[in-house]
């Protein structure tokens, strides 16, 4: 059966978003998506909230026929990287070698978005060639300039990498804007990060203008932020 993700969104636990990570979770379930990946920056705390809250099993198996992937989004010395599957200790700074070493160590897959995005940290095509990469993200709805998309498609083409589509959605009203779909036996996290190496279907669409700029104030601003609640942190 087809399954529908987005691999990459931000909660309030990052420091540039502003949803709670159940807000999340029911903006996928509304535009049909079958699961989400949480990737915030340099932290797992929002996947630690799913988990308490029962919406991330412990066996990966999707809850209520959703599937969260536990994940995070490490600024590694050498720009962004993505880890899925499983959580990581604070790793921020480390270089981006180490970083998919102990990506693979916890039984995830390493995931680089937005390379060659010169304006938001895009690991750079020298580092690319060293890194066991499960897949690159080649269509990211945020991106800074299109071309830096074309350039992404054509690296993981050259490199026989399979390509993701993800809309790095930093509010609610951002998720699913682009996906990529799976052909799955059954839905459970093994299931998904077996097929993500093998490549999947990809909706590709850019944010809407009223979504980036919301995103772009977000990250400069902080206006639509919020921190998280004392219960919430907990």
């Amino acid at each position: 059966m087809l399954h529908r993700f987005d691999l990459h969104l931000h909660t309030l636990y990052s420091a540039d978003a502003c949803a709670s990570p159940e807000d999340m979770v029911a903006a996928a379930k509304l535009r049909g998506l079958s699961g989400i990946a949480i990737t915030d920056h340099n932290t797992c705390e929002g996947v630690f909230h799913l988990m308490r809250s029962g919406l991330i099993r412990e066996d990966g198996e999707a809850v209520d026929g959703f599937l969260i992937v536990p994940g995070v989004e490490v600024s590694t010395s050498d720009g962004h990287l993505i880890c899925l599957g499983t959580t990581l200790p604070d790793m921020k700074g480390l270089p981006a070698v180490m970083v998919v070493e102990a990506i693979k160590e916890r039984g995830g897959i390493a995931i680089a978005p937005h390379p060659y995005d010169s304006f938001r940290a895009g690991i750079r095509e020298g580092v690319l060639d060293k890194l066991e990469l499960s897949a690159l993200e080649t269509f990211n709805s945020a991106v800074s300039m299109r071309i830096f998309n074309d350039r992404a498609s054509a690296y993981a083409t050259r490199r026989g990498l399979a390509a993701t589509a993800s809309s790095d959605a930093h509010h609610a009203s951002a998720v699913g804007v682009c996906s990529t779909a799976y052909e799955l036996p059954h839905l459970s996290l093994t299931a998904l990060l077996t097929a993500i190496p093998k490549g999947g279907e990809r909706t590709e669409r850019y944010l809407p203008f009223s979504e980036a700029m919301k995103k772009n104030l977000g990250n400069w601003f902080r206006i639509f932020n919020r921190s998280p609640s004392p219960l919430q942190s907990q």
